[in-house]
C-alpha cells in the first residue's frame, strides 16, 4: 500500500459481502499462504479488482506485513492492494489475535525505547529514499502515500514532531508483537521496548516466524533468549552490517536492564 492511495473505497452496507480493491503492481502473485515462501496459485494484473475476505500477518513486503485473503482462496501481499488505509480494513483470518494479552499490553514503549529506536533509525526531516530506496521520513516512518501525505505533521519535521510520529507508528508494531506471544511470556517495559525496536526494524512477518518468539513461547528465560537470538538479526541484502550488529547490542543491553514495571501481557 506504499503507492498513492486515492479516496478510500466506499464502505459496503452491513452485509457479508467482501469489499473489492484494485491491484497496484504490474503482476501480483496470489499464494497458498501469507508469505513469499508459499506456492503461487494464480496472478492478478494491475488494476484488477480483488475481493478481500479477511486479513492476516505474514512475510513483510517493503515494511507491510499484512496479507489479504481473496475470494479466490489465496493470499496477496497488502502492499500491492490499494485499500486506501494503512492497516487492517476487514476482520482477521481465523478470528483474530493468537496472543494471550488481548488488548492489555502496552501500546507504546518507554522513553528508553523511543530514544533507542530514534538513535538507530536516524532523523529525516522531509521524505526521501532510505539506503535501500524506500521513501521514509522522521525516525523510520515508511511513507504509505505519495510525499508521505498521510503524515499529519508539517514538513520539514522537527525532532519533536518526528518523535510524535514515531509514537503514532509504534502501536502497529506492539500489536503484532503481542499477537505472536502467548500469555505465559512476561516482559518488563525495557524488554518490551527492546523487542519493539527489533520488530520495527525487521517487520511483523519476520518476527512472527522467528526462533526468538518460538523460544519465548516455550517458556525459556527471556534474557537468555534475547542474548542468543537478537545478534542473529544482523544481515541486510545477505551481508552483515555493522550498524545492525551495534543496534542488536543496544537492544540486548536495554532488554537486560532491570525494571519492575510490566509491559506484557498486561501494561502497568
Amino acid at each position: 500500500m506504499k503507492f498513492l492511495a486515492l479516496a478510500a473505497c466506499a464502505l459496503l452496507s452491513s452485509t457479508s459481502l467482501a469489499a473489492s480493491y484494485p491491484i497496484t503492481g504490474n503482476t501480483v502473485n496470489c499464494r497458498s499462504g501469507p508469505g513469499t515462501s508459499y506456492g503461487v496459485k494464480k496472478s492478478y494484473k494491475k488494476g484488477q479488482s480483488v475481493s478481500i475476505t479477511c486479513q492476516t500477518s505474514g512475510t513483510s513486503v517493503n515494511g507491510n506485513s499484512i496479507w489479504d485473503k481473496t475470494s479466490d482462496g489465496c493470499y496477496v501481499a497488502d502492499y500491492y492492494v490499494k485499500t486506501g488505509r494503512n492497516g487492517y480494513v476487514t476482520s482477521k483470518c481465523g478470528g483474530g489475535s493468537s496472543g494471550g494479552s488481548s488488548d492489555s499490553h502496552c501500546k507504546k514503549v518507554n522513553a528508553a525505547g523511543i530514544n533507542l529506536i530514534a538513535q538507530w533509525e536516524g532523523f529525516v526531516a522531509s521524505p526521501k529514499p532510505d539506503p535501500i530506496g524506500l521513501p521514509t521520513v522522521g525516525y523510520g516512518h515508511l511513507c504509505k502515500q505519495k510525499n508521505c501525505a498521510e503524515v499529519k505533521y508539517k514538513f520539514p519535521l522537527s525532532k519533536t514532531t518526528a518523535k510524535q510520529l514515531l509514537n503514532d507508528d509504534l502501536p502497529t508494531y506492539t500489536a503484532c508483537l503481542a499477537k505472536v506471544l502467548n500469555s505465559k511470556v512476561k516482559l518488563n517495559d525495557n524488554q518490551w521496548a527492546a523487542l519493539t525496536s527489533w520488530t520495527f526494524n525487521n517487520g511483523c512477518g519476520n518476527v512472527a516466524t522467528s526462533t526468538l518468539v518460538k523460544r519465548l513461547n516455550k517458556g525459556e528465560n527471556p534474557n537468555t533468549v534475547a542474548s542468543e537470538e537478537l545478534p542473529k538479526w544482523r544481515l541486510a541484502g545477505g551481508r552483515v552490517l555493522q550498524g545492525l550488529v551495534n543496534r542488536r547490542k543496544a537492544e540486548i543491553k536495554l532488554f537486560k536492564t532491570a525494571s519492575s514495571k510490566q509491559a506484557y501481557p498486561k501494561c502497568q
